[in-house]
C-alpha cells in the first residue's frame, strides 16, 4: 500500500487546463477516474486546493467530483485526513456458485458472522418463493458475510425445513451452504434464478456491514433450485454498493 503522493505527478501526463466545449466537471471526472485507476488502494490524493488550482476550476467543482467518485465507491474520505483510493470493487459471480466458494476462487478467505438460525413459520412471500404452503416450518439463516475478514454483504436464506432436517443446528461459521447442503444432505444445487435490485442501507444494516447509513447496497433476491426443480433456497442478500459491482457480457 502505498503511502501517498499529495501532488499530481507529472509523469501521468495530466492536463493542466481544461478544454472548451464540454462540462468542467465532466471533464475532471474522466481526468481523476483514469488517475485514480493508475493507483494503488490506499494512496492519497491531492487536496481540493491542489487540484483545483491544477486544472484552473472552483474547489466546489473538485469538491463535487470528488463526492460523485466517492458514490461510486472509487474513492473514501476520512475526516481530517483526506481522500484516498478505494479497494478495487469485487464483480459479481455470473457463475451459480456461493459467497464462499466465489470468494475462494478470488484469493480471498471466506467468512460469516451468525446472526440467527432458527426454524420459523414462512411468511407468504416467503411461501410463496420455496412453493411451500404459507406458515410452512423453514430455516431462516442470517449471516453477515466476511472477506478477509472485511464485511460484504448480509444475506437472509430461508429453506424448507422438511427437506433439510437439523439444519439450524449445523456450525454455518466459514462454511458454504451450497456445500453442506449437498454434503450432509445430498442435495446440490442445480439452477437458480436471481433479481437484482438497489436500496439504501438502514441504520441497522449499515452498522453490521460497517458503512454510514444510506450508503448504496445491491439487493439480491435468489430462488435456488435443486436437480429435481424442486427450490431449496430462497434468500436475499444485501451487498455493499462501495465493494461490489454487477458484471454481464451481453451478445447480440
Amino acid at each position: 500500500m502505498s503511502d501517498g503522493n499529495p501532488t499530481l505527478e507529472p509523469a501521468l501526463h495530466l492536463p493542466r487546463e481544461l478544454t472548451f466545449g464540454r462540462p468542467k466537471g465532466e471533464q475532471l471526472q474522466e481526468i481523476l477516474e483514469g488517475y485514480i485507476a493508475s493507483l494503488e488502494p490506499g494512496t492519497m490524493l491531492p487536496s481540493e486546493r491542489l487540484m483545483a488550482e491544477r486544472f484552473g476550476v472552483a474547489r466546489m467543482t473538485v469538491r463535487s467530483e470528488l463526492e460523485r467518485l466517492a458514490s461510486k465507491g472509487l474513492i473514501y474520505r476520512l475526516q481530517g485526513r483526506g481522500t484516498f483510493v478505494a479497494e478495487a470493487k469485487i464483480a459479481q459471480s455470473v457463475m451459480l456458485s456461493s459467497f464462499s466458494e466465489d470468494m475462494r476462487a478470488r484469493g480471498m478467505t471466506p467468512g460469516s458472522q451468525v446472526l440467527s438460525q432458527e426454524v420459523v413459520a414462512a411468511s407468504d412471500i416467503v411461501a410463496s418463493n420455496l412453493e411451500v404452503a404459507p406458515e410452512s416450518n423453514v430455516v431462516r439463516i442470517e449471516r453477515v458475510r466476511t472477506a478477509d475478514g472485511e464485511p460484504m454483504a448480509l444475506e437472509r436464506a430461508f429453506l424448507p425445513s422438511r427437506r433439510f432436517p437439523g439444519l439450524e443446528d449445523e456450525d454455518l461459521a466459514g462454511v458454504s451452504l451450497y456445500e453442506l447442503l449437498e454434503r450432509r444432505h445430498g442435495v446440490p444445487v442445480h439452477t437458480a434464478s436471481q433479481r437484482i435490485g438497489t436500496v439504501a442501507l438502514d441504520d441497522e444494516e449499515a452498522e453490521l456491514l460497517g458503512t454510514p447509513a444510506g450508503q448504496a447496497a445491491f439487493l439480491i433476491q435468489r430462488v435456488t433450485r435443486a436437480s429435481d426443480e424442486g427450490v431449496i433456497e430462497y434468500v436475499r442478500s444485501l451487498y455493499r454498493g462501495d465493494r461490489y459491482e454487477v458484471h454481464t457480457r451481453l451478445r447480440r
